[in-house]
């Protein structure tokens, strides 16, 4: 009863009747910098008159260029707690998006999870970047390191989130997928055909770098590892920085995440941190790395493009979306495992000239984000 009236009071303004336009876009939370946030820059890039329905924008945390768009939220934009940490709302993001109301004649939806679950009055075309993780792939998503609480609320809320999404993938429009596993994964979880669209990457390597604040020595003679994750458990960073633990080589992770003050805890003076980092810090530290360590399991991935874009190799776990990336001795290495001692050996058998930056540069063309609006608008056009 009282959520129930809570969201009668904070529904209110949605209850009204808005103009409807061509094309609109649509997105679960912008709340944080990933890859997917990535994706919606590169759809309001192609599209920057349309407007941007999420249930969640916080402008600090996600990245500034969203300043320049126009951006619908939903009520529980207005709770504060709910911006910083969009786990705590997960009881109300069923409700909040089913409510969200898109009034376009198409909208293209980056989904994870809860867009393609809006209230569009047109027809939805929903780019997945996966099926909802934390009900499909619960024990890998959760991992070994989340607390009592967020365990046992998703383990009460799966079932009953479950009915809701599979109810809002029949009602949305065609899928297309991120990479050939989340193809299969769309097929199994909705039974549903999806093409695949690989996601750009937009990190120009020709505009200006500058040195991470604080880490300019650290950084000075690029022989460090460089980590680009959110800090959570099924990241698997934990699992790298063990494997440098009392080595002389040295490891740069860049991201933010619940696991940041336990993995600094864990960490020697040769495994740094750095978060909230500028564009021009992040091009710095893609460009001056010895090599990207990518050793989570990812639908897609994006970290391999954008510091391959700098003629940089990737080691990577033999999994998921780095099987459509990364192709062995030219753009990178696999390992089989993301154990501290599959990594360690990775690490210790390196060797930077090997690779050949420029046959690098040239694989990432495939993945420019021209051809990205290109296949959206035949997407768009489909139906």
């Amino acid at each position: 009863m009282m959520l129930s009236t809570m969201f009668h009071s904070l529904t209110a303004p949605l209850r009204g009747k808005a103009a409807t336009a061509e094309l609109a876009i649509a997105h679960d939370y912008l709340t944080q910098r990933g890859g997917a946030e990535r994706v919606v820059l590169s759809m309001h890039q192609a599209f920057p008159e349309a407007t941007i329905y999420t249930t969640l924008y916080d402008p600090e945390n996600t990245y500034p260029e969203f300043k320049d768009a126009k951006i619908v939220v939903s009520p529980l934009n207005k709770v504060a707690v709910f911006r910083k940490n969009h786990r705590l709302a997960l009881p109300l993001l069923p409700i909040a998006s089913s409510l969200l109301r898109v009034p376009a004649k198409k909208a293209l939806v980056s989904s994870t999870g809860w867009a393609h679950g809006f209230n569009f009055t047109g027809q939805s075309y929903i780019y997945c970047h996966s099926p909802a993780r934390w009900l499909y792939l619960t024990d890998q998503y959760l991992g070994d390191h989340s607390g009592r609480l967020a365990t046992a609320a998703i383990r009460v809320l799966r079932p009953a989130l479950i009915r809701w999404d599979q109810w809002a993938a029949r009602k949305a429009g065609p899928y297309v997928a991120n990479s050939t596993t989340i193809s299969r994964r769309i097929a199994n979880v909705y039974d549903k055909l999806a093409d695949v669209i690989f996601p750009p990457y937009s990190v120009a390597e020709d505009a200006p770098e500058q040195p991470i604040a604080g880490l300019e020595d650290f950084l000075a003679d690029g022989d460090y590892f460089l980590i680009v994750s959110r800090l959570l458990p099924y990241k698997n960073v934990d699992k790298a920085v063990e494997a440098f633990s009392g080595s002389d080589k040295k490891l740069l992770v860049i991201g933010a995440g619940p696991m940041a003050d336990e993995l600094r805890a864990m960490s020697g003076e040769n495994v740094q941190f750095a978060s909230n980092i500028s564009d021009a810090e992040l091009r710095y530290a893609y460009h001056h790395c010895a090599a990207l360590l990518a050793v989570s399991y990812e639908d897609f991935g994006l970290t391999p493009l954008e510091v391959g874009s700098f003629g940089k190799p990737t080691i990577a776990l033999h999994a998921g979306g780095y099987l459509d990336t990364i192709t062995p001795g030219l753009n990178g290495s696999f390992i089989d495992e993301s154990t501290p001692a599959e990594i360690r050996n990775a690490v210790f058998n390196f060797d930077a000239g090997e690779w050949d930056a420029a046959a690098i540069k040239e694989h990432m063309r495939g993945f420019s984000e021209e051809r990205f609006i290109r296949q959206l608008r035949v997407f768009l056009d489909s139906q």
